[in-house]
């Protein structure tokens, strides 16, 4: 396997010194190299004040196919699909292993192995390459049409394990990678606030401002508008203004192919944030307990259709899918 360091913005005068780290880490992470300091919100989400009811296009707590897992999947993490659509693939946090599957059955076609144990967190294709994040902010790049073992490329920014990035969703529009941090936001903000950072892919550097900040206070300003579906009291009593911290904590994120809104799973708490690319919170949905034990994994279709994975907990894994009920939307 054939691991890249990606190191950022190193000092001039430092060099030398980081030369022998460099040298030190051909075989060990050294994600902890560089710590953000007060990174600057590209966009920074706000409640939509159109008071044009969103219409969700999914039956989120009624799923049309609910898909039972192989056991190797019990702390399924990830989803994404292969450009063709042929198989959806699959991470879990404790082997770094990326599995094969029948997007109709969830049956396991392939597994490939393309690193050794650890939390790995989410998963996408681009073009020929798939791209396995952990919760370090480690990503690691295989191709697709690898066997057994593949060459691995890893690439290692700023982001550590105090950030706990959990979600992983490629941004077509942008050529960029999408990272959720369920931890630390990283942000140069006083208030509660969750980031999403970026990796771009074009020159394999990690952004040190974040993408978006997701904060409490907006979604508060959301809820406090109409219409009434906003005002849910689970949905207000789990951003309670009177609590400290930010309880929302992404598990899982992915861009709706045809609207382009960004949907972010939050297994605490069972919920579901979409925002547009803009940053304008549209809509959050409360997730029922009984469908979805712990949400952690979320992918589309190329027609809409949409995967949500939840670990075993004290079930099996399952795959829930919806259809896109566009009709609906317009």
């Amino acid at each position: 396997m054939l691991e890249v360091l990606i190191l950022q913005n190193v000092i001039p005068t430092l060099r030398m010194s980081f030369l022998l780290i460099i040298s030190s880490c051909l075989s060990l992470s050294c994600n902890n190299l560089f710590a953000t300091q007060g990174g600057t919100c590209q966009i920074i989400t706000h409640p939509d004040t159109t008071l044009i009811p969103f219409v969700m296009p999914y039956q989120i707590n009624d799923p049309d196919t609910t898909f039972t897992l192989h056991k190797d999947l019990k702390e399924i993490s990830g989803l994404g699909f292969t450009p063709d659509h042929q198989f959806l693939l699959a991470v879990q946090d404790e082997k770094g292993k990326a599995f094969f599957l029948d997007p109709e059955t969830g049956k396991v076609n392939k597994k490939v192995t393309f690193w050794k144990d650890g939390d790995y967190e989410g998963i996408e294709v681009v073009s020929e390459s798939v791209f396995v994040v952990k919760s370090s902010g480690t990503l690691y790049e295989f191709k697709l049409d690898a066997d057994q073992e593949p060459e691995t490329i890893k690439y290692n920014g700023f982001l550590n394990g105090d950030y706990d990035v959990e979600g992983l969703a490629f941004d077509a529009q942008n050529n960029r990678l999408l990272l959720a941090c369920k931890a630390a936001s990283g942000a140069d903000t006083a208030e509660p606030t969750k980031s999403i950072y970026a990796f771009r892919l074009a020159d394999s550097v990690f952004e040190r401002d974040p993408a978006y900040c997701l904060r409490k206070s907006d979604v508060l300003d959301y809820l406090g508008l109409a219409p009434m579906l906003r005002k849910m009291d689970k949905n207000v009593s789990f951003f309670d203004p009177d609590r400290d911290g930010f309880d929302f904590s992404p598990s899982a994120l992915a861009i709706h192919p045809e609207t382009t809104d960004i949907y972010i799973l939050s297994s605490v708490g069972k919920m579901l944030m979409i925002i547009g690319q803009d940053g304008t919170l549209k809509h959050i949905e409360k997730l029922s307990k009984k469908k979805h034990q712990q949400p952690e994994g979320i992918a589309f279709a190329q027609n809409g259709t949409l995967y949500i994975s939840n670990e075993a907990g004290n079930e099996k894994p399952v795959i829930h899918k919806f259809r896109y009920q566009k009709e609906d939307a317009q």
